[in-house]
């Protein structure tokens, strides 16, 4: 023990001659001559583990200091935190006692501190309770229950944050690893917005203090855009208004357009439209996650929106029909085809948390069609045959465009699994157009192989069905993903190639979610990137880390993903990417998610925002911004 025994001969006396009972003190002190102490230290620049050896001689030490006493009484002012029973060395029989006044006096425990009255039922760092931390443990991976707690995103990153000298400020799940519950990217402080109203003074308030401006729904998220360290947030998940049009005509016109639609408010998730859509016997075109968590008028649509359906409907952006936003100048304005034109241009592609906070979209609705599943699970007998079959898959997409399919898969050498959608199709037809593919697939396909097409009478029935292979939480894990986006010309005439250059990576994926109506579409009509019109499939890779790694190691992960993007780039002659599921280490943000459409919407992101109050990570503008977008450069 480098600093040897402390005795502090600070007892005896007068304080022997007390009743032990009179008060809350440990009653040991009355029988009680003096306090002896121990301590260990350890260097400023000391790693975990040395710390963590200091701390264990504390633990060894307090053991022997145990045999000289029959109660192990210390003073809890000057004692350890790894105490075996703090209760007792620091309370003695007056701790129920005391446990009992303090839920008396406090019994929402807003007053807790480490090895205090009542932090036994706590974390170690004192921040939620035994229920509440069983609670975050067994819903982290809980998308909708995620999305209904302030500032926390879906994929637990972009919650930390990493420092130019490489430490990280994080709160990790696994409180073994001894490491502080902190902050990280998380804004401190925010508004509960309830209404336009609310998000107006907001941004005033913002505006006028100069803070940094954080708009958060659901915290579906793969760049970081719904969160910032020490920002100011404005939470839109609680407006969850939903108003249905028989006739909808946006503000501004004629007239003489009018359309079945539903307006939703800015904290309306999938699920929830699904709902009240379906139990008007309608459909709207939505995002399909695991648990319908998405947020169904944000930064989804705003960056285009992607959908199994959009072959058949088109993208989020071509079912909009208006949108209200609070801009930065803390107007509340109607935005559509005739009412601020210009920016609903803008609004359509051009990526959340960029031009203002919207308030509600509108959507077209449309009638309810049936829909033909074709689901394949199969593991492969070689390299070979997997490549066999993953060019016929990739050849097969232009057919499928042409049929308006969509839907999801992933594959690597060794694996693959689909399902996709085909709606309004009978199964004859999807059985003419999926069948030469299942075919091949039982000619190279492993045992266990599963190929099967499943009539539905809706999406509504499509809704509760269990898909098998696919019930890994989309949710509550630290990855980063790239992508991008697969033209019908790629997948008709340089399928072999696509499919070597994508087996070449250990695991990709492919969302079906665009040719058919998307490819119908005016390029230039919406702000979103013109590739998108030439696309059939979103291509996608991703890395991830566990809690607790260091700088070092996540950067090693982002630069592999770096480089798997660098493989994609060279199955597309245009490098696209779809900007809501994409990677923060693009070489060019901006023509990757923009294309020649950038410069038309920096201009309008300054014209609506001269000062820069929205500004998210490769955002629009966000070139001219540092790193966490707080200081112009």
């Amino acid at each position: 023990m480098p600093y040897g025994v402390g005795f502090n001969c600070v007892a005896g006396g007068a304080s022997s001659q007390i009743d032990p009972d009179s008060v809350a003190f440990h009653p040991s002190w009355r029988n009680a001559l003096a306090t002896i102490a121990i301590a260990e230290s350890w260097s400023e620049n000391a790693l975990v583990d040395e710390i963590r050896a200091a701390q264990q001689r504390l633990i060894d030490s307090t053991r022997i200091l145990d045999t000289i006493s029959t109660d192990s009484a210390t003073y809890y002012n000057e004692a350890t935190l790894h105490e075996v029973d703090f209760q007792k060395s620091f309370w003695g029989r007056h701790y129920p006692r005391l446990k009992e006044i303090k839920r008396q006096v406090d019994p929402t425990s807003l007053f807790v501190v480490p090895l205090g009255v009542g932090s036994e039922d706590w974390d170690a760092d004192v921040n939620c309770s035994g229920a509440e931390c069983a609670d975050v443990q067994a819903n982290t991976a809980n998308g909708t229950w995620r999305a209904n707690i302030p500032g926390a995103l879906q994929n637990l990153f972009f919650e930390d944050y990493i420092f130019p000298n490489n430490t990280i400020s994080a709160c990790y799940l696994n409180t073994t690893l001894g490491i502080p519950c902190e902050q990280g990217s998380i804004p401190p402080i925010g508004v509960d917005a309830r209404s336009p109203e609310d998000i107006q003074a907001a941004v005033r308030f913002a505006k006028e203090h100069n803070l940094k401006v954080v708009v958060q729904n659901t915290g579906h998220d793969y760049l970081g855009r719904s969160t910032g360290r020490n920002g100011f947030m404005i939470w839109t998940h609680l407006m969850k208004n939903i108003e249905f049009h028989d006739a909808f005509a946006p503000e501004g016109g004629d007239g003489s357009e009018q359309f079945e639609a539903v307006t939703l408010g800015a904290g309306v998730q999938w699920i929830e439209a699904y709902a009240a859509v379906g139990a008007r016997n309608r459909f709207i075109v939505g995002g399909i996650s695991q648990d319908g968590s998405v947020g169904a008028a944000g930064g989804w649509v705003l960056g285009g929106g992607h959908s199994a359906f959009s072959g058949k409907f088109g993208l989020g952006v071509d079912n909009v029909l208006q949108f209200t936003l609070v801009k930065a100048d803390g107007s509340h304005v109607t935005v559509n085809a005739h009412a601020n034109p210009t920016l609903f241009w803008a609004l359509r592609g051009g990526g959340g948390g960029t031009f203002g906070i919207v308030t509600s979209v509108t959507y077209k609705i449309h009638p309810l069609v049936p829909v033909t599943g074709a689901l394949a699970s199969v593991n492969f007998t070689s390299p070979d045959n997997a490549q066999r079959a993953i060019t016929e898959y990739i050849r097969l997409h232009a057919t499928l465009s042409d049929n308006e399919w969509g839907g999801y898969s992933f594959f690597n050498n060794f694996t693959m699994f689909f399902i996709y959608l085909a709606p309004n199709i009978s199964l004859p037809e999807a059985n003419a157009t999926i069948g030469p593919l299942f075919n091949l697939l039982h000619e190279v396909g492993d045992t266990g192989l599963i190929t099967e097409i499943v009539p539905f009478d809706s999406f509504n029935a499509l809704a509760n069905f269990s898909v098998p292979g696919a019930q890994d939480s989309q949710v509550g894990n630290r990855p980063e993903i790239s992508s991008r986006l697969l033209s019908r010309d790629t997948a008709l005439n340089k399928a072999e190639e696509t499919a070597r250059t994508l087996l070449s990576l250990e695991f990709v994926a492919i969302n079906y979610i665009a040719g058919g109506a998307v490819l119908r579409v005016d390029p230039e009509s919406t702000g979103l990137n013109p590739a998108w019109r030439n696309a059939v499939a979103q291509v996608y890779i991703g890395e991830s880390h566990e809690e607790g790694a260091s700088a070092e190691t996540i950067r090693a992960t982002q630069q592999r993903l770096v480089e798997g993007t660098a493989i994609l780039d060279t199955i597309t002659t245009d490098s696209a990417a779809y900007l809501n599921e994409a990677s923060l280490h693009e070489v060019d943000f901006k023509k990757s998610f923009w294309g020649t459409h950038y410069d038309r919407l920096k201009q309008i992101k300054y014209e609506v925002d001269p000062t820069g109050l929205f500004v998210v990570p490769r955002g629009v503008s966000s070139e001219d911004w540092d790193k966490d977008v707080v200081c112009r450069v």
